[in-house]
């Protein structure tokens, strides 16, 4: 420390600086006056001078923005010769030098390397000016350490006292020398915390980084990463922890290339994963508070450090929950059913849903098949579409939506278009609800039906060919002759638009089906002529039957 005095003072620095620092200041002294007037803005102090001297009154409110000082008062001010005849006073500048004096009396003469923490206040030609716990100290910019910039402005720092000045009203700092001293002691304290590796330690926290927290143990500082801070998981350090506090923690490694100490807040705490093997199982009921609400889900604190992640769509039966925070708020106690536990990824999931009822029971108990009821157009696929049934959502097939085979839902209807449907199946076991529109509405087999009947004798026009059969077209209605009722006719030589006779078989008005047969008509035709025949055989005689044979 010596050779830094010394090489300040050889090159003639160190006096030039202090005259230069505010600490020093002008030259002046310390007088108690006793105000005179208390203007707007400003308080006239008489100092025995000539001209009493004039005090902004800024200097003087309290944090409440009130003077305490009114006139006849006493006041301690530094004096100093001012601009013209009136001279300069300050109120805080004799406070600030009474606290000096006051300092530099404290120290007495064992004041070398004491270590001072303060924060940059201002800056002058000759240094910085560290203001701690009220007094002011002057910081050679040769011993700051520091690059030359306004940014150093309000930066916290620790330094070392290397000198004090009583006749000047000046300590002098210096950065330098609290880290040669503090790298010394770094180094020491290092070694003595890795022999306390299993012991559980008191820290102080220094600093916060997203990357985690700075704690210095015994003078000794290191780093607590972030994933290092909680068994829950990654923690937001900023939000959980500030400058000051006492945390708990174990020193868990040392990077000797960095010169680097690692802690852990974690590693001083029993890990909770440990009791929630131990206690839960897939499928309990546990209770839990709240604890965070983010846009995919809430997290959930089941009281041990552990937190359970509650997913969205966990939350409701209801699948249009926009925010979860529509549904919870921080601080919450709910009950949950535990879904997931993952020791390996520390990963618990919960339900809140399971522990309620299942909108899809609920509309079973007040529903049943044949049910006429109204629903919104949910969803639209190119099988059908969903309705919105209220809490649950039925499937309409096309083909149970229109007797027109080749009409689809996503032609016919829009998003949210309410439609009336019947309710044709509830499928409790795999919880499906089918529905049919055209359930509600009269088969073009039923309307062929009230015009015919079984057995008429119809024609109509080929229009398709399939491998099990031919379809015609009977007064606007699809006919179908199976290859079997085809006969006498061969189905190679059926050509599109030829027109067939035959008999009608079958009409199925619920599935909208209308069987016709030639084969049929064949047999038909064949009978009235044996009755016709026989109907003629009992009028003739045995002449007649004979005559034309001999």
């Amino acid at each position: 420390m010596l050779k830094v005095l010394e090489d300040i003072e050889d090159n003639g620095e160190f006096a030039k600086m202090l005259a230069e620092s505010e600490s020093k200041g002008e030259s002046g002294q310390i007088k108690t006056g006793r105000v005179i007037a208390v203007q707007e803005d400003r308080i006239l102090v008489d100092v025995g001078e000539k001209v009493e001297g004039s005090l902004s009154i800024s200097e003087v409110i309290d944090k409440d923005g009130n003077n305490p000082f009114k006139v006849g008062d006493e006041i301690v001010v530094f004096v100093s010769s001012g601009r013209g005849e009136r001279p300069s006073v300050s109120y805080k500048k004799a406070i600030k030098l009474a606290n000096i004096e006051q300092k530099i009396k404290d120290l007495g003469s064992d004041f070398k390397d004491k270590v001072i923490e303060g924060k940059i206040i201002r800056k002058n030609k000759g240094g910085y000016i560290i203001e701690a716990d009220g007094v002011d100290y002057f910081m050679p910019r040769a011993m700051a350490a520091l690059k030359d910039s306004a940014k150093n402005i309000g930066q916290t720092i620790r330094a070392c006292i290397i000198d004090v000045r009583p006749d000047e009203h000046s300590i002098v700092v210096s950065r330098k020398r609290f880290f040669e001293i503090d790298d010394v002691q770094q180094a020491e304290g290092v070694k003595k915390l890795l022999e306390k590796r299993d012991q559980v330690l008191q820290g102080v926290v220094r600093g916060t980084a997203s990357f985690g927290i700075f704690v210095e143990v015994d003078g000794v500082k290191g780093l607590v990463h972030y994933t290092e801070i909680s068994h829950r998981g990654p923690v937001n350090t900023t939000k959980h922890y500030k400058e000051g506090d006492s945390v708990s923690l174990k020193v868990v490694g040392y990077d000797e290339e960095k010169k680097r100490l690692s802690f852990s807040i974690k590693a001083a705490t029993q890990d909770p994963w440990q009791e929630v093997q131990k206690e839960l199982k897939k499928g309990y009921t546990i209770k839990v508070v709240v604890s965070n609400i983010e846009a995919y889900g809430a997290f959930v604190d089941i009281g041990n450090d552990v937190e359970g992640f509650l997913h969205i769509s966990e939350i409701s039966w209801d699948k249009n929950i926009k925010h979860p925070g529509d549904f919870l708020k921080v601080g919450d106690e709910i009950d949950v059913e535990v879904i997931e536990i993952d020791p390996t990824n520390r990963r618990l999931r919960v339900s809140l849903k399971n522990l309620l009822e299942k909108p899809f029971d609920n509309f079973a108990k007040q529903h049943k098949a044949n049910d006429i009821i109204k629903g919104k157009v949910a969803t639209l696929t190119d099988f059908g579409a969903f309705v919105n049934l209220g809490e649950v959502d039925g499937l309409l097939h096309n083909e149970d939506a229109f007797w027109d085979k080749g009409t689809k839902c996503k032609d016919a209807f829009k998003v949210g278009e309410e439609i009336e449907v019947r309710i044709i199946k509830i499928d409790n076991t795999n919880q499906r609800i089918s529905l049919s529109k055209k359930a509600l509405e009269e088969s073009p087999a039923e309307k062929f039906g009230k015009a015919h009947k079984v057995d008429d004798i119809v024609k109509g026009k080929v229009i398709d060919c399939k491998d099990f059969g031919v379809f015609i077209d009977v007064d606007g209605m699809d006919a179908l002759i199976r290859n079997e009722d085809l006969y006498p006719l061969k189905k190679e030589e059926i050509e599109q638009g030829a027109e067939i006779e035959c008999v009608i078989v079958s009409i199925d008005k619920q599935s909208n089906r209308v069987r016709v047969s030639v084969r049929k008509l064949e047999k038909q035709k064949q009978k009235e002529e044996i009755q016709a025949f026989n109907s003629t055989d009992d009028k003739m005689t045995l002449g007649d039957k004979l005559k034309g044979k001999i």
